[in-house]
């Protein structure tokens, strides 16, 4: 999942005195006051505009996927160490990892009452997977038997609905692959197979800004760029149910003004410290600081489009990457906060491995000889597109006088106001040379950061980046007999993906945020997200 932490990135992906900020005596109602608009129970969490209008298979960026992780809920979601746990299915199995045959925990309903029943995911995948509908995540689908009637590389679908979703009864439904995909049920904790209710058919584009869901909240308002309120679901049935009366999702410019916030009472979790903040931030929250390791990547993403990489030698990427000295800049600039990559995937997913290259490790002299073995760069200038509101600015401008001393070639740095324009500017073929990227798991294997990133037909492709090859190693992996044979076939991908360097990996992340003295019980899943269903007022 592209992501806009500060450092979810992502997504992917960051004031001494406290006696000044909110709590004096730890009195909910004194706390509460200073949060101007924030209902009494309710917390309140940095998260700005989303990219789309609220519809899970049109979300693919952090901001709107923790609305829409809070409004919907699919089959099944991950423990803090990555494990299946079962939320609107009751199962999820198969004896062949052709055909799935999923049941669901009965009395689910819609916001609305509507029930949650069988029909309510596969309409919803049909028209998820539809051309027509040109959801991002579409593609997402394409396992599925009959996906190449609804969705044909070109000219209409042929059908409506794939051929491969069948419905049992109310409650019961099969699933069945084009080909038997071993992993396919990890797939399925990705937001973008949640259901919907048959009031989203009537207007799908008032629905986007309205959303009826059947998770944890139920929507209240969006105040665009300012803020997103949901309130508990009282008949919620999940495991993940609210212990909190709702969330107020709000909008902030920079990271640093949310930061001053959360120092000031006015607001009760950051997800991400900026870098200026970093260095004492530990210091103004004391056990109130969060500092954790999550299934995250950060990179810079080159564009096969643009006139500087088109047809680009993959030496020149590998020469640009060992310019880039990651252990200084993640100890000096962002204080430590980061680990330098090995690969291209995080620790905390299956299948990670260090890989043995060099291509990580700064070494001036070579990476200026791999650069101009390579035949240089075109015009012999490069430049890095980042969204300003999310803390970015230091690290990219450190990237990129590393580049610049140690290849010869120009770096410069290049903001977008914010992540929607940055996004906009990605979709649309727009971005110079690089891009700031970050991807954080969708689900927890080495495969999640591999083809949903460099497949030819990735939503999240953003660099365009199309190799024949390699999309038929992913392929190879995706038909394996059993999941650990598809984990270790996307590691020998792995292995022919950093031939090519689709893109640059810098540094896995952590979360480093904290919260105010107005809310205990606040947890970060593997995906870097914080569980707000958990977090209670005082």
């Amino acid at each position: 999942m592209r992501g806009a932490k500060s450092a979810k990135w992502v997504a992917g992906a960051i004031v001494v005195a406290l006696s000044a900020t909110a709590c004096g005596g730890s009195d909910s109602g004194d706390t509460e006051a200073k949060e101007k608009g924030k209902p009494a129970g309710y917390v309140s969490i940095d998260v700005g505009e989303p990219q789309k209008p609220l519809i899970p298979a049109d979300t693919n960026e952090s901001l709107g996927s923790y609305v829409i992780q809070s409004l919907f809920t699919q089959l099944l979601d991950f423990d803090a160490n990555g494990e299946i746990v079962y939320t609107n299915a009751e199962s999820v199995e198969t004896k062949d990892s052709k055909t799935w045959t999923v049941k669901l925990k009965k009395g689910w309903k819609f916001h609305n009452g509507e029930a949650v029943t069988s029909e309510s995911y596969i309409k919803a995948w049909n028209w998820y997977a539809n051309i027509k509908n040109k959801q991002q995540n579409a593609f997402w689908f394409e396992d599925i038997k009959g996906y190449d009637d609804v969705h044909p590389a070109k000219g209409e679908p042929k059908a409506d609905a794939m051929s491969g979703l069948k419905a049992v009864d109310d409650t019961t439904f099969t699933i069945e692959l084009s080909k038997p995909v071993p992993y396919f049920n990890y797939k399925l904790g990705y937001t973008t197979w949640a259901p919907l209710p048959e009031k989203f058919y009537a207007d799908p584009k008032a629905f986007g800004q309205k959303p009826v869901g059947n998770g944890p909240y139920i929507f209240e308002k969006w105040d665009h760029k300012k803020l997103i309120q949901v309130k508990a679901n009282p008949d919620y049935q999940g495991p993940n149910k609210a212990q909190n009366k709702g969330v107020l999702f709000k909008n902030y410019a920079t990271v640093e003004a949310a930061y001053q916030d959360l120092l000031s009472g006015n607001l009760d979790m950051i997800r991400q410290i900026g870098p200026k903040d970093l260095p004492k931030y530990k210091q103004d929250l004391g056990d109130r600081a969060i500092d954790q390791e999550y299934a995250a990547m950060q990179s810079i993403v080159p564009t096969f489009y643009s006139k500087t990489f088109k047809n680009i030698d993959p030496k020149v990427l590998q020469g640009l990457s060992m310019g880039i000295d990651r252990e200084t800049i993640t100890k000096t600039v962002l204080n430590g906060s980061r680990t330098p990559a090995t690969s291209f995937t995080p620790k905390g997913v299956e299948g990670n491995q260090v890989l043995d290259t060099d291509v990580f490790k700064f070494d001036a002299a070579k990476a200026k000889k791999l650069v101009t073995e390579g035949g240089g760069v075109p015009g012999n200038k490069i430049w890095i597109q980042y969204n300003a509101d999310g803390g970015h600015k230091e690290w990219v401008t450190a990237v990129c006088e590393s580049i610049r001393n140690s290849t010869g070639v120009d770096c410069l740095p290049d903001a977008k106001p914010d992540f929607q324009t940055d996004l906009e500017a990605r979709d649309n073929d727009e971005v110079k040379s690089f891009y700031r990227g970050g991807w954080v798991a969708d689900y927890p294997l080495n495969v999640n950061f591999m083809r949903e990133l460099y497949g030819t037909t990735a939503e999240a492709n953003n660099g365009r980046f199309s190799n024949k090859e390699i999309d038929a190693a992913f392929k190879k992996g995706d038909n394996a007999k059993s999941l650990e044979e598809s984990i270790k076939l996307y590691q020998d991908a792995e292995k022919m993906v950093l031939a090519e360097m689709p893109a640059i990996p810098l540094w896995q992340y952590r979360t480093n945020g904290g919260h105010s003295k107005a809310v205990d019980n606040v947890k970060v899943d593997f995906h870097g997200d914080y569980e707000v269903t958990g977090v209670t007022v005082k």
